[in-house]
C-alpha cells in the first residue's frame, strides 16, 4: 500500500483512481463495506482502490480540545485499511487553506486535476468545501459533466442502527469491549512504542511495558485484562490506560505488566488487544493500597483470560 501525504506530492502515474473520502476512523464494519465497493469498481477499472483521509480530522481542525477521542491513531487507521484491500491512502493535511475551499474548488483541485477520478464511493449524507456546501448532489452533477461516476454507499445496520465511530466510541467509553468487538468486526486494539518509564512498577514488583499516547483515544480510563502482539509470541497481562493518579501522573499512559515476562523490548512496536474492562482508574490513599489493588486486578485479569 502507498501513502502519499499532501497533494504537492501526487505524480503523473497517481493519476486514474477509485475514490473513496473520510476519516475512516476505527475501520469499522461500516467502513469495510465502502471499501469493498471501492475495491470491486478498482478491479473493473483496473486502478487503485485509493481513499483521501485528513489529518487532523476536520473536527479536531474546528473543534480543537473538544474533538472526540480517536478510536485509532494513524499508524493503526493506515495499517487496517492496509489489511482491508485499500491500495493508496492520499493523507491530506486539514488546514485554513482546505477549510476555505469552495465545493467547486475541491472537486477540481483534489479529484479531478490531483487524480483525475474515474469512480466515486461516498455517502449520500457526505459533505465537503467551506462550510459544509458541497453535497452528494453537487458531486453527482459534476460527475456526470467531466465524466466519473459518483455511487453513495448503503448504511450499514447492527440492531437496527446505523454503525458508526461514535456509537463505538460510546460503547467503549461504557467499557462494554463486546458491543465495541461486534461494531468493529473485530476486538479493539491500539499500538504503539514501548518507551522508558520512571521504573516505580518495577520498584513495587509489577514492571511495566509502557506506551506513550499522543492524543486521547477512546476507551475509558481504567484496568483492563490484555493480549499483547508484536513480539515473538503472543503474551498476556494487566494494563491501566490513564494518568496514574496515585503518583501524581500527568503524561497519558498505557502501562501494561505482562505476565511471566521478563524481556527487554523497549523501541518495540506492540499491538494491545483490550480482551475485558475490569475498573475505572481511581486514586488510592497510599502505595500499599495501590499494590494492594493491582494484585487482586492481576489475579482477575488471568481468571477472565483463562475462561476464554
Amino acid at each position: 500500500m502507498e501513502i502519499i501525504r499532501g497533494l504537492h506530492n501526487l505524480q503523473t502515474e497517481h493519476r486514474g483512481n477509485v475514490v473513496t473520502i473520510g476519516n475512516f476512523d476505527g475501520v469499522h464494519l461500516g467502513h469495510q463495506a465502502i471499501i469493498a465497493q471501492l475495491k470491486k469498481h478498482a478491479t473493473k477499472h483496473q486502478v487503485p482502490a485509493t481513499l483521501i483521509t485528513f489529518h487532523p480530522n476536520p473536527q479536531e481542525f474546528f473543534a480543537k480540545d473538544k474533538a472526540p477521542a480517536r478510536l485509532t491513531t494513524f499508524h493503526d487507521k493506515t495499517q487496517l485499511l492496509k489489511t482491508y484491500g485499500v491500495d493508496r491512502i492520499i493523507c491530506i493535511p486539514f488546514n485554513q487553506k482546505l477549510a476555505e475551499l469552495n465545493p467547486h474548488e475541491f472537486i477540481d483541485q483534489i479529484l479531478l486535476k490531483g487524480l483525475h477520478t474515474k469512480h466515486l464511493v461516498i455517502g449520500d449524507d457526505f459533505r465537503f468545501g467551506k462550510n459544509r456546501q458541497g453535497d452528494f448532489h453537487l458531486l453527482k452533477v459534476s460527475g456526470q459533466q467531466n465524466n466519473f461516476d459518483v455511487e453513495d454507499t448503503p448504511t450499514y445496520l447492527i440492531d437496527n442502527q446505523r454503525v458508526s465511530s461514535t456509537r463505538i466510541r460510546q460503547s467503549l467509553s461504557e467499557g462494554d469491549l463486546l458491543k465495541a468487538k461486534e461494531l468493529l468486526g473485530r476486538g479493539y486494539h491500539v499500538s504503539g512504542i514501548v518507551s522508558h518509564g520512571d521504573k516505580r512498577g518495577r520498584t513495587i514488583g509489577f514492571p511495566t511495558a509502557n506506551i506513550r499516547l499522543k492524543q486521547q483515544i477512546a476507551p475509558t480510563n481504567g484496568v483492563y485484562a490484555v493480549k499483547i502482539t508484536g513480539l515473538a509470541e503472543t503474551h498476556f497481562g494487566v494494563a491501566n490506560l490513564g494518568i496514574r493518579p496515585t503518583v501524581d501522573g500527568s503524561l497519558y499512559l498505557l502501562e501494561i505488566h505482562l505476565f511471566d515476562f521478563d524481556q527487554t523490548i523497549y523501541g518495540c512496536r506492540i499491538q494491545v488487544h483490550f480482551e475485558h474492562f475490569i475498573r475505572p482508574e481511581q486514586k488510592f490513599d497510599g502505595l500499599d493500597a495501590l499494590i494492594s489493588q493491582i494484585k487482586h486486578d492481576a489475579t482477575e485479569a488471568k481468571t477472565l483470560l483463562n475462561a476464554e
